[in-house]
């Protein structure tokens, strides 16, 4: 269904009420971002304070990831079946709480189960915002500014949770879990005045209850094995029995996708290249990046000895730059296009990796850190906008959830796959006798990989620059089950 807030949209006039819509999505999505960085600095708080070991504390942060990245898949699709609006604030509510609980309790098992909760809400209230925005804004220029917001606050999210965490942390870590609790409840009490009210899917062909299970547990499954290979071991039988069981899962899954009347994720909406691209491309980027990040946060405070909030101030210029695009990149968009945009993000982010192979142990901030992370910050600024742009483009309104889900599933799950094979990497080659020397020696084929993901990225952009970007191009889409492919005008 259309939201009534389209009218004055497609005029090219935004509304109080629609600008107060956006604002309340940008806000759920920008408490994602900021959960997921602001944790990390506080994990040796907590386990000091709640005595817990070194693999407990790595769950307050595989929780978080478990419930966001195993449930996008449901939470996008829900959200098509149940309505955008009830998902989004019941989720939202339960981030909230969750939030309070987190800051509450004092005992590690309620503090890992209340991140995989937090996790949990956020897989449903990511896909049904991000469908809000593409349902209301009509697709053009319209939506194009709209994503870009919203991605730029993501992007900040992740960015001002490194900062608040340095700064929180010094009087408690349990002002780190409590903060986004009021933040998510002002938005909760502002979705409920301002977001549009819209219909559930009524001719949905009933629910798909296997799928959904089916997906659930392959993708719990999948970011279960990979968050724990690097402590089990990528070649022990507990990990390849795993992935053996997430192969079989998602065979079954689908099997069971391509014959159900109404399946969860509908299988032919990867047909279309432009989507193929958008979903990989998304995988590289964010795996590249929370790599990277993991990385240059263990080289600035356990070699070069900087404080939390030092750290977090060394990638502050990249979140600024972001921000301060975020006006200005939907015209980007509607002028050069998503894939000339991605591909220019990821040759940039390349670069800024590969410069930041050149550090030592005793940096000059302003000469070798500063260009990477500026690169860095403008490959976001292009990238992250152009994927959700390019995904999101030319999908009927009632699977922009099920698109939503799918690309935030990439996102996550490549942030966990990509972490655990840097980790991997670094654990290989780290040195018997630990010299500081020796130690940033190990480091550097983590950010080889790094670089390597990024490069693979850019390689899977390109072949989406052969061809001559026209004001409109068509590719095939498959509608429902049908062996019958309808051609439908999208733009790139």
């Amino acid at each position: 269904m259309t939201s009534p807030l389209n009218a004055p949209a497609s005029e090219g006039r935004w509304t109080p009420r629609l600008w107060g819509t956006l604002l309340v999505l940008c806000a759920a999505m920008f408490l994602d971002a900021l959960d997921v960085s602001m944790v990390g600095v506080a994990l040796p708080s907590i386990g000091s304070d709640l005595h817990l070991s070194t693999s407990t504390l790595q769950w307050i942060v595989s929780g978080y990831i478990l419930g966001y990245g195993g449930l996008l898949l449901l939470g996008g699709r829900t959200a098509d079946l149940l309505g955008r609006r009830q998902v989004f604030l019941v989720a939202l509510g339960v981030f909230a709480l969750a939030s309070l609980l987190g800051g509450l309790v004092d005992s590690g098992p309620l503090l890992i189960a209340s991140r995989f909760i937090k996790g949990l809400s956020a897989a449903f209230t990511a896909p049904a915002g991000l469908s809000i925005i593409t349902t209301t804004f009509p697709e053009g220029p319209l939506r194009n500014r709209a994503l870009s917001i919203y991605t730029t606050c993501a992007a900040t999210g992740f960015s001002m949770g490194l900062v608040l965490s340095g700064l929180l942390t010094e009087a408690s870590w349990r002002f780190t879990m409590l903060l986004p609790a009021p933040i998510a409840l002002i938005a909760l009490l502002a979705g409920l005045k301002l977001l549009p009210r819209s219909s559930r899917e009524r001719d949905h062909n009933g629910y798909d209850i296997p799928g959904a299970v089916l997906g659930t547990a392959s993708m719990l499954l999948l970011v279960f094995t990979v968050v724990e290979a690097p402590q089990a071991g990528w070649a022990s039988a507990r990990t390849l029995l795993s992935f053996l069981a997430v192969a079989v899962l998602l065979t079954v899954f689908v099997r069971v996708e391509r014959r159900s009347p109404g399946p969860l994720v509908r299988l032919g909406v990867l047909r279309s290249g432009t989507q193929i691209r958008a979903q990989l491309g998304a995988v590289a980027f964010f795996g590249s990046y929370v790599g990277f990040q993991f990385l240059t946060t263990l080289y600035m405070q356990s070699l070069l000895g900087w404080s939390a909030l030092h750290t977090a101030l060394a990638f502050l210029p990249a979140g600024a730059l972001v921000a301060v695009s975020s006006t200005k990149v939907g015209a980007i968009v509607d002028r050069f296009g998503t894939q000339r945009l991605i591909a220019a993000g990821f040759a940039l982010m390349v670069l800024g990796y590969a410069l930041f192979l050149r550090v030592d142990l005793t940096p000059v901030y302003a000469a070798v850190i500063l260009p990477s992370m500026l690169l860095i910050g403008a490959a976001c600024a292009l990238v992250f906008p152009s994927l959700n742009i390019q995904a999101t483009n030319g999908v009927d309104d009632h699977e922009q959830g099920m698109v939503s889900g799918l690309l935030n599933t990439s996102v996550q799950v490549g942030g966990a796959i990509f972490l655990a094979i840097v980790t991997a990497v670094v654990t290989a080659g780290a040195p018997v006798h630990a010299t500081p020397q020796a130690v940033l020696d190990s480091y550097r084929p983590g950010f080889m990989v790094v670089t390597g993901v990024a490069l693979a990225g850019l390689l899977i952009t390109l072949p989406g620059l052969r061809t001559r970007r026209p004001q409109q191009q068509t590719v095939v889409i498959a509608r429902s089950t049908s062996l019958e492919a309808e051609r439908v005008s999208v733009r790139d």
